[in-house]
């Protein structure tokens, strides 16, 4: 509470005053949400307060219509933010993840930028208000021009110390919500076989954003990876705990990080699980090789929930889409894929292939969820 009133003093504008009002009187005439934890059996989730099952059904929040991330406009145009949150609610999802950009939040190795931290804790408020659970995904680095080169500069230790102070701020603002489904620590993080000078890997689009994958070390040093992996995410966990001891932790895995021939990330599903409350995968079924997925997503079974945290249909049909979800109830524990604030009914007012395969993709997880009976509420 001590956290609103500040906000209320402070020079924010109207309308976040008017939604912390809002986010107040809703908690008086509504239940507070239940808190999620990891069942007992360690193969899914349930809510604290009833023991019910829990099962994440939501959607990746990573960009607009435009390509904008989040960072680019929910100062600006927060109404946006908020009819977006009704419209997931509305196809059904339990889960939003959300992508915060280190640069927004860190303007220094420990200076933090408070009024993006004041914003988070409005989308927090948000996130009760809709009743959607957040997964906060932290340290993001998704468009090269915006990462500072005091942050390119930093010596690995020194690295690792900011996106400590990162974490530090983003647990210590978010404890006490229960919205908060998990922290993911990065997205796609790699630990280096050799020696490199950039701390990103190349950009998905080929251009100046897309930069998904990003390298905790430049130097291996003779250590094993998966060691140093390890090491990291206790690390960033303990940093976390130091403010919030409830809610989950995860780190979002390409689907190469298992300890197989060919190309690795380091870290092991095995050798992490450890440090981290569940395991999350990303995994997209390809043409023809849905088995192969299915074979592949049993490799991050490891005696911990799995939650596929990014998957979509635009490697393979729809049917065969369809095909790897029903196969992976076998492992997974949840299914987050993507929304870009458009509806399907907007969709199919557009003529084109990504049109259909948005709208396609929309109205399979739509119907899901309702089988699903929306086992949030």
């Amino acid at each position: 509470m001590m956290e609103i009133i500040k906000m209320l003093r402070s020079h924010q504008c109207v309308s976040l005053t008017l939604v912390f009002l809002g986010v107040i009187v809703s908690r008086v005439a509504f239940a507070e949400m239940p808190w999620v934890r990891v069942a007992d059996d360690k193969r899914g989730f349930v809510l604290s307060d009833s023991g019910k099952p829990f099962v994440p059904w939501g959607f990746n929040y990573d960009h607009d219509e435009n390509g904008r991330l989040l960072e680019d406009y929910w100062d600006k145009e927060w109404p946006k933010v908020e009819e977006d949150f009704q419209e997931m609610k509305q196809l059904g999802a339990n889960v939003v993840r959300i992508h915060l950009q280190f640069a927004k939040f860190m303007s220094g190795p420990e200076t933090v930028t408070e009024a993006n931290l004041e914003r988070l804790a409005l989308l927090v408020a948000l996130a009760e208000k809709t009743r959607i659970y957040l997964d906060i995904t932290g340290l993001a680095c998704y468009r090269k021009k915006d990462v500072p080169k005091w942050y390119d500069d930093l010596s690995e230790r020194d690295r690792w110390d900011a996106q400590t102070q990162f974490w530090e701020a983003v647990a210590g603002r978010c404890a006490k919500s229960p919205a908060i489904f998990c922290y993911d620590l990065m997205n796609e993080p790699v630990v280096s076989g050799g020696t490199r000078t950039d701390w990103l890997g190349p950009s998905l689009g080929g251009g100046e954003s897309g930069y998904f994958v990003q390298f905790i070390t430049l130097e291996r040093n003779n250590r094993l990876r998966p060691q140093v992996a390890r090491q990291w995410c206790r690390e960033l966990v303990t940093a976390i705990r130091k403010h919030d001891q409830h809610h989950l932790v995860t780190v979002g895995l390409v689907h190469w990080s298992l300890d197989r021939p060919g190309m690795t990330s380091g870290f092991v599903p095995k050798e992490i699980a450890p440090e981290l409350d569940f395991i999350s995968v990303h995994l997209y079924p390809e043409k023809g090789k849905v088995e192969e997925a299915l074979e592949k997503l049993s490799g991050f079974a490891v005696g911990t929930p799995v939650v596929i945290e990014e998957t979509f249909v635009h490697k393979c049909s729809i049917q065969e889409f369809e095909q790897f979800l029903d196969g992976s109830r076998n492992v997974a524990n949840g299914w987050i894929g993507f929304y870009w604030g458009t509806m399907p009914e907007e969709y199919r007012q557009m003529k084109t292939i990504r049109a259909a395969l948005m709208r396609n993709w929309l109205e399979v997880f739509q119907k899901r969820a309702e089988q699903n009976q929306r086992p949030s509420r």
